[in-house]
C-alpha cells in the first residue's frame, strides 16, 4: 500500500517543483520538463496500484490545460493561476446578494457584468467625484450604451427563441417581408411618364403587396 502512495507523492511533488520553476527556466524548457514527467507517469501508470484512477484523471486534466499551462514562464508578469481572477468575481458576486439578497447571480450581471466589474475594481482603491465623471466623454458614453442595449436585445431575442422556436421564426420571416414591401413600395423609383403606369396604380399594387405580406401572419 505505501509503495504506490510514495510513487504517486513523489510524482505530484515533482511537478510541483518543475512548475514553480524556481531556477527561471525558459518556457520551452519548462514544458520539456514536464512533458518528460508526464510520459513516465503514463508509462508506469500501473504502478500506482489504486491510485490509478487519480492518476489518469492528473494527466487528463493536465492535457486539457496543456495549451494555456506555460504562457506565464515566458510573459513578464502574468499570473500562473486565474485563483485572483476567480476571487474577482466571488467579489462581485458576493456583493450582488448582500445588495439583492438573491443567492442566484442577476440577470443585469450578465448583461452589464463588463462594466459592473470594472466598477466594482475602480471603486475599490478610489473614490470617484462628480468633476471626475463629468469629465468621461460624451460620445463614449453613448457608445457603451449601445453596446449594453444590443447585448440586452440579443438576450430577448434568445429567450424568445427558446421559449417558442416556431413563433419566433415566424415573427423573424413577417419583419423581413415587411422590410422587402417597404424597400419594394417607398423606395425603389418609379417613372411616372410611363403611360401604363399612374399613382393610383402604383398605390393599388403596394395593398396588394401588403395583403400577401399579411396573409403570411
Amino acid at each position: 500500500m505505501w509503495t504506490p502512495i510514495t510513487l504517486a507523492y513523489n510524482w505530484v511533488h515533482h511537478a510541483a517543483q518543475i512548475l514553480d520553476n524556481h531556477v527561471e527556466f525558459d518556457a520551452p524548457i519548462v514544458q520539456l520538463c514536464f512533458q518528460a514527467l508526464l510520459e513516465a507517469m503514463s508509462a508506469h501508470q500501473t504502478s500506482a496500484g489504486p491510485l490509478l484512477e487519480g492518476i489518469v484523471h492528473f494527466l487528463k486534466v493536465t492535457a486539457s490545460y496543456w495549451s494555456g499551462l506555460f504562457h506565464c514562464y515566458s510573459v513578464p508578469g502574468l499570473p500562473r493561476t486565474n485563483n485572483d481572477l476567480e476571487h474577482v468575481f466571488g467579489t462581485v458576486r458576493h456583493h450582488h446578494r448582500r445588495c439583492t439578497g438573491r443567492k442566484v447571480a442577476p440577470a443585469t450581471l450578465v448583461l452589464r457584468g463588463s462594466v459592473q466589474l470594472i466598477a466594482c475594481l475602480a471603486t475599490q482603491f478610489t473614490t470617484w467625484s462628480a468633476q471626475q465623471l463629468a469629465t468621461v466623454s460624451a460620445n463614449d458614453w453613448r457608445f457603451l450604451r449601445s453596446q449594453l442595449e444590443q447585448h440586452r436585445i440579443h438576450r430577448v431575442e434568445q429567450r424568445r427563441f427558446r421559449r417558442s422556436p416556431a413563433d419566433y421564426l415566424a415573427n423573424k420571416r413577417i419583419s423581413a417581408s415587411l422590410v422587402n414591401f417597404a424597400t419594394v413600395v417607398f423606395f425603389e423609383p418609379t417613372n411616372v411618364s410611363n403611360s401604363s403606369s399612374s399613382p393610383t396604380r402604383e398605390l393599388s399594387l403596394g395593398h396588394r403587396h401588403l395583403e400577401a405580406v399579411f396573409r403570411l401572419v
